[in-house]
């Protein structure tokens, strides 16, 4: 054995696992030695649920560097790819080629069919529609009683009103669609549960695109019907697209709506800028802080090597797997000065919270805006906002691929 040899068996061995727990009191923060490895050893091994020992990217140069590199993949299918759990890794044969699992060009083709809704313009354009549901679910909230879980009053209903909208999924559908998603949010569902709701989601969607082929609406899924009726892609292809667009689209700006509430109100000086300003700037600014300041997907982004890459004094083997932990590339003190520190009036647009690349999210312009517009209104209207109860009383998502709060008590 070579001494480079010797060294990466000695690495593997020592892997941590991951995920990893966030420390007592911080549940702001990526765990300690995630945000210490970020400018120190931003390229090492962890060990997942299944005993291997994939490389984790936790530098944020280095997570530009091979989220950009074509021999990267996002193909869940190859041997050796860092699934998330055992139910991911059971279904990965059965999920149809979509945005989500292909390479360019494959990749190229289904992304063209996927942006037009969410572009800037377009979605520029929903600002007034998101601001009216949003001032909507504040004045219900006011009415009702108090305390109020934000999380069911505002964050979880207005990203779920838009996507179901846009996508054109049947509100009234919304809640067992949701339920059905969140099965497959958790960090250690079990195969036979994970293979059931996939099969559940990904018939609702087929059906829908069915219907839609007879149908048509002005929405996501009529588009892909068409394209199914003009041989463009089939049925199974086009429903695996709308179950991400679903999930994706409600699952994380419903986190980063609660989620950066309760960070806002444990950091009143920063919450104070939003409150004391009606300008969309401020706002925009705020929202991208916030973005790179929480991490949302906690579990990293998973990815296989096809070829061997020399990356941060390491050689990643064909082969082997890789975790871009997103947050704490974004809490990376080469990148961002005094990365721990909450600060709404940082240019902070270079994180990494949609990913990077050509796998970077498609819906990030609804998110931003969505973000923007709640927290813009929020605060303002209601500047009494506070918490109902203690934080570490508050439920985090430490069980779920997205973080976040499963409830979120306020009152004014």
């Amino acid at each position: 054995m070579t001494s480079s040899q010797s060294q990466e068996a000695a690495g593997s061995a020592d892997a941590p696992f991951f995920p990893m727990s966030r420390e007592a009191g911080c549940p702001f923060d990526p765990p300690l030695h995630l945000r210490e490895a970020a400018a120190k050893h931003p390229v090492s091994r962890v060990r997942i649920w299944n005993d291997s020992t994939p490389w984790i990217i936790t530098g944020h140069a280095e997570q530009r560097a091979l989220l950009s590199d074509p021999r990267v993949s996002v193909n869940d299918r190859l041997p050796g790819f860092p699934h998330w759990h055992a139910g991911m890794e059971r279904i990965a044969p059965h999920r149809a080629p979509s945005v989500f699992n292909t390479d360019p060009p494959e990749h190229t083709r289904f992304r063209r069919m996927m942006t037009a809704p969410f572009t800037f313009k377009r979605v520029n354009a929903m600002r007034a529609v998101i601001q009216e549901i949003t001032d909507d679910l504040i004045d219900q909230m006011l009415a009702g009683p108090k305390p109020a879980d934000l999380v069911e009053a505002i964050a979880l209903p207005l990203p779920t009103r838009m996507i179901c909208t846009i996508m054109g999924v049947p509100y009234e559908d919304h809640a067992t669609f949701a339920a059905q998603a969140s099965v497959g949010m958790k960090k250690d569902v079990d195969a036979q549960a994970q293979m059931a709701t996939f099969r559940w989601q990904h018939d609702y969607l087929a059906d829908l695109v069915r219907a839609r082929a007879a149908e048509p609406l002005d929405d996501v899924v009529s588009d892909l019907a068409q394209r199914v009726t003009a041989g463009e892609v089939d049925v199974e292809e086009a429903a695996a697209m709308g179950v991400g667009l679903f999930v994706a689209g409600h699952e994380t700006s419903a986190n980063m709506i609660a989620l950066a509430t309760a960070a806002l109100l444990q950091h009143p000086d920063q919450l104070a800028i939003l409150r004391e300003s009606d300008d969309p700037e401020v706002a925009a600014k705020a929202a991208e802080e916030l973005l790179r300041y929480l991490g949302i997907v906690h579990m990293g982004q998973r990815r296989i090597a096809k070829e061997d890459i020399e990356i941060g004094d390491q050689t990643i083997k064909a082969g082997e797997g890789i975790l871009i932990e997103l947050a704490s590339g974004n809490r990376d003190p080469r990148a961002f000065p005094d990365p721990d520190v909450l600060d709404l009036r940082r240019p902070a647009s270079a994180h990494h919270a949609f990913g990077f690349g050509l796998h970077q999210c498609i819906g990030q312009q609804l998110a931003r805006v969505e973000l923007q517009v709640v927290y813009g209104t929020l605060f303002r209207r209601i500047p009494t906002l506070s918490l109902a109860t203690t934080l570490d009383k508050i439920e985090f998502k430490h069980d779920g691929i997205a973080y976040g709060v499963y409830h979120l008590p306020v009152t004014w």
